[in-house]
C-alpha cells in the first residue's frame, strides 16, 4: 500500500507519452534508427561504429522489432516506455533526496515536462539514456549514504556503461558525479572523502574496461570527424550566441525557442529559474547536498555544452534533454524549501511552471495530419506506374521515404557535383553508412543520366525555394504534385524522348 502513491504519477506520465504517439510521420533520424536496427548483429556493430551514436539502442530496437514489428506504435513505444520509467526513477531519486511531498510534486512536474514527453515519442535513444543516467545517479546517492555497500557501485558501473553504449554525452554525467563527490568532500573535511575511496576508483576503472571494446570505434570516428562534417551529420547546428542559453530553457518548457516573446519576458523567466536554482544550491546545508547534486545535474552539462558550442556547435535540445530532467525536480525542491511567509511565492512559481509545461505540451501535440511527410509518399504510392523512377534530393528525405515506400522502384539519391566538380555523394560515415555500400545503384549525379527508356520521373525535394533539382533537363513536363511535411513530390513526364511519347506530352 505504501507505493500506491506512485501509481497516478506513472499513469499520468504514461498517458502523456502514449497520447498521439503515431500522429506525426517518421522523420529522418527515426528512419535511420530503423534501418540500422535491421542489420544482423555483426553488421549493426560495424555500421553503428560509422554512425554518430553508440550501438546499444539499435541492438535493443532490433530485438524489440523482432517481437512487436516495425509499425510506428511499436517503434516509438520503445521510447515511450523508458520515458515513463525515467519519470519513476526521477520520483525515486527525489524521494531519496527529500520528502514524499516533494517526490509527488516532482513526479507531476516530470510527467508534464514537455521536452521529456517529446523525446519519449521519437524512435531514438534519448529517453533510454534518461533511464541509465537517472538510475546511475540514484545508485550513486545510495552509495554516498552507505559507502560500505559495494552493490550500489556495481549497479552504478552497469548503468553508466549502458549510458556510454547509448550516447556519447554520458561523459557529461561523469563530470556531474565527480563534481558532486568533490563538493561533498570539500563541505565535509573530516573523515575519509568518498572521491578518494579505492572502491570509487575501481568502479570508474571498471566502466573504462567495459567500454574498451567500443573505444577503437570512437577513436576512429573522432579521426574521421571531417567526413561527418562533409555528410552533414555534425556541424550543421548554427553557432550559439547570447540568446541561445535562455532560448534552450524555453525549448525545454515551451517547445519553442521563445524568440518571439516580449524581450523582458524572454530574459526574465529563464534568468529567474537559473538564479533560483543557483541560490538553492548555494544555501544547501543538508548533509548530502541534494540541491547541489540536482543543480550540477541540470546546469553543468548545459553550461559546458553551451561553452563548447562557441567552438563546435552541439547545443541541441535532444542531446541535453536527459539533464533537463533535473529542472522539474529542483523546482519541486525549491517550492518545498521556501519559508511559510513565502508560500504565495512558491504557489506562484508552481502555477507559472505548470502553465508553461501545459503550453509546451499543447505545442507538442499540435500536429497537422495533412502536413506530414507520409502524405507526399502515399501520393506517389497511389499514382506510381511500373518503370517510374523516384529520385530524392536529400538524405533526410531518402531515409523516411524508404519506410513509407510501397513501390518496387529503386529509390535514388540526387548527388549533383558542386560547381568546382567536388562530389556531394555521402561517404561511409554518419547516415552515409546506411547507403554507401549500395551507392552504385542509389546515387544519381545528373538527371540526364537516367536510363534512356525512362518515361516518368518522381522528384522528391523540399517545398521551399530554390528548387533542389533546378535546372531540369529540356522536355520535362510536370503533371502533378503533392506537398507535406516540408517536402514536395512532383511527377514529370519526359517528352523529349523517342516515340511513342508518354501520356501528358500531347
Amino acid at each position: 500500500m505504501s507505493l500506491l502513491w506512485w501509481v497516478p504519477l506513472l499513469a499520468l506520465a504514461a498517458s502523456l507519452r502514449f497520447y498521439g504517439l503515431t500522429a506525426s510521420a517518421i522523420w529522418g533520424d527515426e528512419a535511420s534508427s530503423l534501418l540500422l536496427s535491421e542489420y544482423a548483429a555483426g553488421d549493426l556493430w560495424f555500421h553503428a561504429a560509422h554512425d554518430v551514436h553508440p550501438p546499444l539502442y539499435f541492438f535493443l530496437l532490433r530485438g524489440w522489432i523482432g517481437l512487436f514489428g516495425d509499425g510506428i506504435l511499436s517503434l516509438r513505444g520503445m521510447s515511450a516506455i523508458p520515458g515513463v520509467v525515467a519519470v519513476g526513477l526521477g520520483i525515486w531519486l527525489t524521494r531519496q533526496l527529500s520528502t514524499r511531498r516533494v517526490a509527488v510534486l516532482a513526479g507531476v512536474l516530470l510527467a508534464l515536462f514537455p521536452t521529456a514527453v517529446r523525446y519519449s515519442q521519437e524512435a531514438r535513444m534519448y529517453s533510454l539514456l534518461g533511464v541509465w543516467l537517472l538510475g546511475a545517479t540514484l545508485a550513486l546517492v545510495y552509495w554516498v549514504r552507505q559507502p560500505e555497500r559495494t552493490r550500489y557501485l556495481v549497479a552504478y558501473v552497469l548503468l553508466m556503461t549502458a549510458g556510454f553504449y547509448t550516447h556519447y554525452f554520458t561523459a557529461l554525467c561523469v563530470l556531474v558525479h565527480w563534481a558532486y563527490l568533490g563538493l561533498l568532500g570539500a563541505s565535509q573535511p573530516s573523515g575519509p572523502r568518498l572521491i578518494k575511496r579505492p572502491a570509487w576508483w575501481v568502479a570508474n576503472s571498471a566502466i573504462v574496461l567495459l567500454y574498451l571494446p567500443w573505444l577503437p570505434n570512437l577513436l576512429d570516428l573522432v579521426h574521421h570527424v571531417d567526413a561527418l562534417k562533409v555528410g552533414g551529420d555534425i556541424g550543421w547546428e548554427d553557432p550559439v550566441n547570447l540568446l541561445s542559453l535562455p532560448s534552450m530553457i524555453w525549448q525545454f518548457l515551451l517547445q519553442d525557442e521563445g524568440v518571439g516573446l516580449w524581450p523582458p519576458l524572454f530574459w526574465l523567466f529563464p534568468s529567474m529559474l537559473v538564479a533560483v536554482v543557483g541560490v538553492t544550491a548555494w544555501r544547501d546545508r543538508e548533509r548530502y547536498r541534494p540541491a547541489s547534486l540536482l543543480a550540477l545535474f541540470f546546469l553543468l552539462p548545459l553550461l559546458l555544452v553551451y561553452g563548447v558550442s562557441f567552438i563546435s556547435p552541439v547545443f541541441i535540445e535532444r542531446y541535453l534533454t536527459v539533464y533537463a530532467l533535473g529542472l522539474p525536480i529542483l523546482v519541486a525542491l525549491v517550492i518545498h524549501r521556501l519559508p511559510a511567509r513565502l508560500s504565495l511565492l512558491g504557489a506562484a512559481l508552481l502555477v507559472v511552471f505548470v502553465g508553461m509545461e501545459l503550453a509546451g505540451l499543447k505545442n507538442n501535440f499540435t500536429v497537422d495530419e495533412h502536413d506530414q511527410f507520409n502524405v507526399p509518399v502515399e501520393f506517389v504510392n497511389r499514382n506510381y506506374q511500373e518503370d517510374d523512377r523516384i529520385v530524392l534530393s536529400d538524405m533526410l528525405w531518402y531515409l523516411p521515404y524508404v519506410y513509407y515506400d510501397e513501390t518496387d522502384a529503386q529509390l535514388q539519391l540526387y548527388t549533383p557535383p558542386k560547381p568546382d566538380g567536388t562530389s556531394t555523394r555521402p561517404n561511409a560515415y554518419g547516415f552515409g553508412t546506411l547507403v554507401d555500400q549500395d551507392g552504385g545503384r542509389i546515387y544519381l549525379d545528373r538527371l540526364s543520366a537516367l536510363p534512356a527508356q525512362t518515361r516518368r520521373v518522381w522528384l522528391i525535394s523540399s517545398n521551399e525555394a530554390p528548387d533542389d533539382f533546378a535546372p531540369l533537363p529540356q522536355g520535362w513536363r510536370e503533371l502533378s504534385r503533392q506537398d507535406g511535411g516540408g517536402a514536395r513530390a512532383r511527377l514529370f513526364v519526359l517528352c523529349d524522348v523517342a516515340p511513342p511519347q508518354p501520356e501528358g506530352c500531347r
